[in-house]
């Protein structure tokens, strides 16, 4: 009988997360599908249960550190965390109120620490899990108006590497992904198109491309891979 392995993806429900839980459906795991919209948290259980997966929709608020550490809780046993969960703001640094800055840091930084404080571990004690976190080229390269989501990413480049150091003796595989330009409705679908221009091979990606790295990374393929951070940006940072 095969052991059911486990992966919990947060901001599932949309874009990178929805394709990062359909892959790791198809490849075996039950996904735990995170987000705040019950709606299509739903929506992506049946895509993948319609597919044969098994996934479970689970709502939690995670600028809430306990309840961050309820979820990780009756989550049980994950076998590979994806901290995906998070937002953008792209503007003037003059613009940036306090607490959108504030809020920033909440979901893109904070919510990934304590879930990895919460889970990392229990993993460690099994001797064995993975944790891909999702960065961005905006943490390498400089963006006019993309200051402080540029920081939030930068953010977890380091914090991925001081996590390696920290669990990846035993056994836990922590990396992070640095996608570029990419097609996820979080943003207008013209201006993606012009800056996936810039890369090298003049394209946005599709968020099933990244989907499919965050699920290599989660893989036994990916298993002499820790502390890393793998660029998915067309070749932008090569640049």
């Amino acid at each position: 009988m095969t052991e059911t392995r486990t992966a919990l993806v947060t901001g599932a429900t949309s874009g990178i997360g929805r394709a990062a839980a359909l892959k790791l459906a198809r490849d075996g795991f039950k996904v735990l599908v995170h987000g705040r919209n019950a709606e299509r948290g739903a929506a992506v259980v049946k895509e993948i249960e319609s597919a044969g997966g098994s996934a479970e929709f689970v709502a939690t608020d995670l600028t809430d550190v306990s309840a961050l550490r309820e979820l990780a809780a009756t989550a049980g046993d994950v076998d590979v965390l994806v901290n995906n969960a998070g937002f953008s703001w792209f503007g003037a640094t003059a613009d940036l109120e306090p607490d959108t800055f504030d809020a920033l840091f909440d979901a893109n930084v904070r919510s990934a620490y304590y879930l990895t404080a919460a889970i990392a571990p229990k993993m460690a004690e099994r001797g064995q899990g993975a944790i891909v976190n999702l960065g961005s080229m905006a943490a390498h390269v400089g963006l006019a108006g993309g200051a402080a989501y540029s920081a939030t990413k930068a953010a977890l480049t380091a914090l991925t590497r001081a996590w390696a150091a920290e669990y990846s003796p035993q056994g836990v595989r922590i990396n992070t992904i640095a996608p570029g330009p990419a097609y996820t409705g979080g943003s207008s679908r013209e201006s993606l198109t012009a800056l996936g221009q810039t890369t090298l091979l003049s394209r946005a990606a599709e968020a099933e491309e990244i989907g499919d790295v965050i699920a290599f990374l989660a893989s036994p393929a990916a298993g002499y891979v820790t502390g890393a951070v793998i660029p998915v940006d067309g070749g932008r940072t090569a640049i």
